[in-house]
Formats: C-alpha cells, structure tokens, sequence
C-alpha cells in the first residue's frame, strides 16, 4: 500500500518551523498547536523515510536531505501560490494571456511604452504579440485570435475606435532620378520609376498601399526594409511620416514634388477582439488610449 503524498500544508509547516528557528515560534506564528506541528514534520519524515530536521537544543536544524528538499519545496509552494493568484485573476476578469496584434505601421516607441506601462500592472498576464500589414490584422480578427488589435480599419461586427492618425509621405533617396527632374512630378512620371510597397500579410484579401499599378514594383515584408531600400536608393514609395524623422533629418530621404498625392492621412483603430473583454484587455486598451492622445503625429 503506498504512503499518502506530501502535502503543501506540510511543507509550509515545514518551512516555518526552519524559518522560526524551532517549533514553539512556527507554532505561534502559524496559530497552531506545537504537537501538531511536531507531529506533521514526524509524519512527513515517516512517510518521505529521510530524516528532515535534527533538533540542537531546542533548535530544529535542516539535515543535509532536509536542506535539499527545503529547498525545492520553496520554489513549488511559490508555484503554487502562483497559481492560486492566478485562478483569482482569471475567476475576477483578468486574462491569463492576451493576444495583441499591431498593425506595423503603429510606431514601434509608442508601443514599448505603452508594454513597458502596463508591466507592472499585469499581474503576470502573458503578452503574445503579433505584427501584420493591412488585411492580416483582419484576418487575426476573424480567426478569432487575438484579444485587442490595432487596424488600419474598423472591422464590420467589432467594438473599436479611432487611435492614431498620421501622414504617410511620398519620398526617395535625393540622388532618385525623380528629384533629379527638377519639376513638379506627374503620376505618368512615378510610373516609370520603380515604387516599394510594404506587403499585405493577409492570406485571402492582400492590398498593398500605395500601389500605381506599375509593372515596377518591389514588394518587402517590412516597414524597416521599406525605410532601408527606399534609403539606399533603390525606388521610391508613401511611408509613415513618423516612422522616417530620423532618414528625413540625415538626409537619406526626401519628400517628392508630386503634382497630387504627395501626402495622404492614415488612420489607426484600437479593436476588441471578444464581444466581452477582459479586465486585462480594457486595461491596456486604456493605456494605448492614454498614449496616443499624447503622441504627435
């Protein structure tokens, strides 16, 4: 017949019969009996058949084994009074984990802050984040993947609202053949010239920004490699004004003289994934709210 198992209880008495430094002030602390918990630390000894403590005096003192085990035994009761907060948080709203797809063109500084903002905040939450250009933050949506999304439109049969607007800037390297004209720019001109598109990571319905319908035409997966070959001089193409301050103020890019379109306004949305959100997700919402009413677009 086998020996029942150790329980958590045992070895938190355990543990404050060490930490007290003997029976009588574990006993005090843990509002039990001195016998009791004598008794729990002969038993487990019983039943693990290893001697835990050896008493000096009136002092109770790890064995070597004792040590050993004492000191698994921390890290699983740390595991399980995780795992006790973590049924409280679930039992109250607050999610596990959340899933956050961000469409790339949100800027990369804001969302560190607003990730750095809602660490301590967590209560160890799980963050599982995803990058998509244009449809794949609806396809994310539509699977039913994510729990908050930030798009570059309101999806029908969603709850969202306006995020984030900012200009998108039609550039190239200032050595391009179109700065090189001289003159206001015709969209018979650009097509001409090669354009780079960010990809749509979409799977079923890509749409890729920006595009003349011009047989000259690079498609990148990013908009870090956009920036980069768009700088080398390699085409031209519409970017994220706040994205390209830094290549526009070194003078690796430059805004086009276009005739039209020279610029245009894009819009970010802030979209709950579930018909019925989460303590967590309302409250990163709040902080991706708070954080882009104070950015400058």
């Amino acid at each position: 017949m086998k020996s029942p198992r150790i329980t958590l209880e045992q070895w938190r008495v355990l543990q404050a019969v060490v930490d007290h430094g003997g029976y009588a002030r574990a006993a005090r602390a843990l509002h039990r009996s001195q016998s009791s918990l004598s008794y729990t630390v002969k038993r487990m000894q019983h039943q693990l058949g290893v001697a835990l403590l050896r008493m000096e005096g009136r002092k109770a003192v790890l064995t070597e084994t004792g040590e050993v085990m004492l000191r698994r035994s921390r890290q699983l009761l740390r595991d399980a009074r995780t795992m006790e907060a973590l049924a409280r948080q679930m039992e109250q709203g607050w999610e596990a984990e959340l899933r956050l797809v961000v469409d790339e063109t949100f800027p990369s500084s804001l969302l560190m802050q607003v990730l750095g903002d809602f660490d301590p905040i967590s209560r160890g939450s799980r963050i599982v984040l995803l990058n998509a250009v244009k449809n794949g933050t609806m396809e994310e949506l539509d699977r039913g993947a994510v729990d908050l999304a930030i798009a570059y439109q309101l999806p029908r049969g969603f709850c969202g609202s306006p995020l984030l607007g900012f200009d998108y800037l039609a550039v190239a390297h200032p050595e391009h053949p179109l700065h090189r004209l001289g003159h206001e720019l015709s969209t018979f001109e650009l097509r001409q010239q090669r354009q780079v598109v960010v990809r749509d990571s979409g799977l079923t319905q890509r749409r890729d920004p920006g595009w003349l319908d011009a047989e000259l035409r690079w498609s990148v997966n990013n908009l870090e490699t956009a920036i980069t070959t768009i700088s080398h001089g390699l085409g031209f193409g519409w970017l994220p004004a706040h994205a390209i301050a830094g290549p526009l103020e070194r003078g690796e890019l430059k805004p086009l003289p276009l005739r039209d379109g020279a610029h245009y306004r894009g819009q970010l949305y802030l979209v709950y994934g579930r018909e019925e959100p989460g303590s967590a997700a309302c409250t990163l919402a709040t902080l991706f709210q708070r954080a882009a009413s104070g950015f400058a677009s």
